[in-house]
């Protein structure tokens, strides 16, 4: 069995402390593969100094991802957007989000995005006006928009086509669906 020399190996809180980050951080890029940990049996993780140092090499300054493309969530519903964002992000994407069309048009403006996710289904202005409204903005297809909605049926999916809508998924979705759209998008 090989001798492991501890002085190479950090704790949780050293971890972070040396990337510069928050604990939570450091805690989800290893869970999620991005930084490699060693898990002890009581469940406490430790870093090898070398990964870390890695790891900055891979990333931008004191350890945090290059920012990644920007992908605006535009729903009403603040949990779907949570969930979301959260999966988007354990990807690497940077997400902004937005409570309904008006704030969503307003985040356009402001953030840019690389791509909008949008509910169909939202009070006072639905998801198919906010696509008709960015395309009048913006024109047709220089902000690629994926619609998602509960209605997954072939009308449905058509007339997102026919609105110009890079991707339509239904809900509950398969979030790796949304993804790999995503992903195909950018």
């Amino acid at each position: 069995m090989a001798h492991r020399d501890d002085s190479e190996w950090l704790t949780l809180g050293q971890a972070a402390r040396f990337l510069g980050v928050a604990q939570s951080t450091i805690r989800k890029w290893s869970d999620g593969g991005r930084v490699p940990a060693f898990y002890t049996p009581g469940g406490h993780r430790r870093y090898r100094r070398a990964d870390l140092e890695a790891f900055l090499h891979r990333s931008g300054p004191r350890g945090r991802p290059e920012r990644g493309p920007l992908v605006l969530v535009v729903d009403d519903d603040a949990r779907m957007r949570e969930l979301v964002r959260v999966n988007l992000e354990f990807e690497g994407y940077t997400v902004g989000e937005a409570d309904g069309a008006d704030e969503g048009l307003a985040a356009i403006e402001r953030l840019n995005p690389d791509l909008v996710l949008v509910d169909v289904m939202m009070p006072r202005v639905d998801g198919w006006e906010l696509l008709r409204r960015i395309r009048e903005r913006h024109g047709a297809g220089s902000i690629p928009v994926v619609m998602y909605s509960s209605k997954l049926d072939e009308e449905t999916t058509a007339l997102a086509a026919a609105r110009a809508a890079q991707g339509f998924v239904g809900t509950p979705f398969d979030l790796q669906e949304l993804l790999e759209q995503t992903k195909r998008l950018l």
